[in-house]
């Protein structure tokens, strides 16, 4: 466990880095079927290879955003008495690199800031670059608000 002072003297620091996470099709064709987008770049495989200069079908980008969570909870130390983490939301998103079927991507999470709001609230903001394999340019990079509400 990480007090909120520990994380305090971490400011601007790399807290940590997840496990990488390969995103299959299956993950993109069920991300497609949950929000309605069926773009064919994400779940047509014949037609993104010959039609995109992607080579094949690529992940959505809000499919790869939403693996925040589970990146963040890998990579950043739980917090010495938080009752519950509520996500506040982005300061900035940009999406820089497709990732393609099959790919495998990783967060990486800079602590940029850490606001005491109450007594029992901490507005931490982190600095994400999500990672994929290989790739000479990240995913995504983003400026991720959550909140810490603490017992």
């Amino acid at each position: 466990m990480t007090t909120i002072e520990e994380l305090e003297s971490r400011l601007g620091q790399e807290l940590g880095v997840s496990a990488w996470r390969q995103l299959g099709q299956a993950d993109i064709d069920g991300f497609a079927d949950v929000t309605g987008d069926h773009q064919f770049i994400h779940v047509d495989p014949a037609r993104a290879a010959a039609e995109t200069p992607f080579g094949g079908t690529i992940a959505h980008g809000f499919l790869t955003l939403s693996l925040l969570s589970l990146f963040g909870k890998e990579a950043t130390p739980p917090i010495a008495g938080r009752r519950m983490g509520v996500n506040y939301g982005f300061e900035k998103v940009r999406f820089l690199s497709p990732v393609r079927s099959g790919a495998r991507v990783r967060g990486r999470f800079v602590l940029a800031g850490l606001e005491r709001r109450k007594p029992d609230e901490i507005l931490l903001r982190f600095g994400v670059t999500v990672e994929i394999e290989g790739g000479a340019k990240p995913a995504l990079v983003a400026e991720w608000l959550t909140l810490a509400i603490l017992a």
